[in-house]
């Protein structure tokens, strides 16, 4: 009886430490993409420069896009709000690096461009096995290019990171309800982008 008891009592005690070691896991492994934001975000300041960032090839789109929550079906989920002015870097190829993402996402305030975000786009290619992923959280997609400013040929996956500006969506939310277009000469209002079917 005391040797069942014992038994019992040392394999509730392994699963409870099982357990413990697999929620510090976890909260590790958090914590060490919340250590990366962090190193991005500081890698990034100077970018609060916009000529800083043209310097280092980050290219503008000019328009300042925003959505207006409208949903069609078979296509992404964008709610109302604004993503900003895109400065992209056609010399950033290949897998995504969380140090290195092509593109720059800036808000129109008061005459000055502000960074408030960042994204990394990947093309859909035939070589692609699976959805990317970066800190943790899945790419969107894929999806047709955003036109005009993309060609609908560029299929692709996205992923935004809300670096310098709050965003009550979530930071890894495609649109920012607290980013505004508003009064900027080259807004574009865009309807949400065709959804493709990948891997």
């Amino acid at each position: 009886m005391f040797r069942k008891s014992l038994a019992k009592y040392v394999a509730m005690s392994i699963l409870s430490l099982a357990c413990i070691g697999s929620t510090l896991g976890q909260a590790a492994s958090g914590d060490d993409f919340k250590a990366q934001i962090e190193t991005l975000r500081k890698s990034l300041e100077k970018y609060q420069d916009y000529k800083v960032a043209v310097r280092d090839l980050y290219l503008s789109t000019v328009a300042c896009v925003h959505y207006s929550g409208e949903k069609i079906e078979h296509h992404m989920e964008y709610p109302k709000g604004a993503m900003g002015v895109h400065f992209v870097n056609l010399t950033v190829k290949g897998p995504p690096d969380p140090a290195k993402p092509n593109v720059l996402i800036y808000e129109p305030s008061g005459g000055k461009l502000r960074l408030v975000a960042v994204e990394w786009l990947v093309p859909l290619t035939a070589d692609t096995k699976e959805r990317p992923s970066l800190f943790g959280e899945k790419f969107l997609g894929p999806m047709e290019g955003h036109e005009p400013l993309i060609p609908k040929e560029f299929v692709h996956y996205d992923m935004h990171v809300w670096l310098f500006k709050d965003n009550p969506l979530g930071m890894f939310a495609p649109t920012n309800p607290n980013v505004s277009c508003d009064g900027f000469d080259f807004a574009l209002l865009e309807k949400p982008t065709k959804m493709m079917p990948g891997p």
